[in-house]
């Protein structure tokens, strides 16, 4: 009897848990505050929150190569599928109207990537530091937490350093939902009262000829120039053709909400299933969440930088807000923009200027990825 008691007890959570499952199980229930109490970004954080959960429950193995989370990672993010196809349904639900309308603002999108490389710089010093060890493969995947653009993060960190995708793809998310936060008091600082309150001019109307030749440009000029970011790319443009071409409504809805909706439970799943106290909690991770708060706050003000040269040479006709939208956080930067904007000049209504470079922030990152992989990728 004493022996099938104890037996019993050691099948049980009670008997199998150490402090680093219950810390990270406590890490999964922050995730899940964040995203229900105070709603940032919900859609990825209670999946990935859960996933967490999950994953630190002893005995259960959820996580573990026949778990159901780890047979989730191996199909969706191992074979970079779910982030090519968040790209698709990303390209279907994304207006690339204001861009087309306004193409000076892709060079908005462009600098706002410099966060990523300064990144990289960042992460191959913290070398010198006890305790860290980032080879070049895991200095670019790290730098391009300062895209912040989730899934493309996931997509070149399973390429480039896997071992360390539960640490890149929490820290992108979770400074994606923090742009509300994060990017206000960098816009304040960077620009006058008289910049915020410029008010720009109405974008001219966009022809449903030049929406539907826009991504098959897009396509063109990415695979004569860096088919090493054609995945992302690809899907990204396919996804907006659909949505422009008007003769593919089902299969544009369908992009739209149930792929995408599918893809982002199974993607939040597998991301929370690399949050895992063995693998998580070490001081390289810390160091990676550190150096991607420093990566999307480079990104945001070299935008918004970038976007004070443009004010000066057009003479005070662009608003210098615009450029901390380069960051690819959709849509939720250019709402951030156009609501500082507004705080600063009540008439001043700034979200479809602020999306042009939004949308650039997108592919500025799909391309900046690509580089990367094209220049670090070596064998992998």
């Amino acid at each position: 009897m004493e022996s099938t008691l104890k037996t019993l007890w050691l099948t049980t959570g009670f008997a199998n848990i150490g402090l680093g499952e219950l810390l990270m199980i406590a890490v999964g229930g922050v995730l899940l505050y964040l995203a229900i109490a105070k709603k940032f970004e919900p859609l990825l954080l209670v999946p990935i929150g859960f996933g967490a959960i999950l994953s630190n429950i002893p005995i259960a193995d959820m996580a573990g190569p026949q778990g159901l989370l780890g047979y989730i990672y191996y199909v969706g993010i191992e074979t970079g599928v779910f982030p090519m196809l968040i790209f698709l349904g990303l390209g279907a639900l994304t207006d690339f109207g204001a861009l087309i309308a306004n193409p000076k603002t892709l060079i908005l999108g462009a600098a706002a990537q410099f966060g990523i490389f300064l990144t990289l710089m960042g992460a191959l010093a913290l070398n010198f530091l006890p305790g860290f060890d980032f080879s070049l493969q895991d200095a670019a995947a790290i730098g391009i937490i300062g895209g912040a653009d989730g899934p493309t993060a996931i997509f070149l960190a399973s390429r480039l350093s896997p071992e360390l995708l539960g640490a890149i793809a929490v820290a992108a998310y979770s400074y994606m939902a923090l742009v509300p936060i994060i990017q206000p008091p960098i816009m304040k600082a960077l620009t006058t009262r008289v910049e915020r309150r410029v008010v720009m001019e109405q974008l001219r109307p966009v022809t449903p000829l030049e929406k539907i030749l826009f991504p098959l440009v897009i396509l063109l000029v990415t695979a004569l120039f860096l088919p090493a970011a054609m995945p992302l790319i690809g899907m990204l443009t396919f996804g907006n053709l659909l949505r422009e071409c008007g003769v593919v409504e089902r299969l544009n809805k369908t992009a739209q909400n149930e792929l995408i909706n599918l893809v982002t439970i199974f993607l939040g799943l597998a991301v929370g299933s690399k949050l895992q106290a063995e693998t998580f909690l070490n001081v390289q991770t810390l160091g990676i969440l550190a150096l991607g708060a420093f990566a999307f706050s480079i990104g945001t003000a070299s935008g918004i930088l970038m976007g004070k040269v443009m004010y000066r040479l057009t003479g005070g006709k662009v608003n210098p807000l615009i450029g901390a939208a380069g960051v690819s956080a959709v849509p939720m930067a250019a709402r951030v923009v156009n609501k500082v904007g507004l705080e600063s000049n009540p008439n001043n209504f700034l979200l479809m200027h602020a999306m042009g470079p939004n949308v650039a922030g997108v592919i500025g990152s799909a391309v900046a990825a690509g580089l990367l992989l094209a220049l670090v990728g070596g064998g992998n």
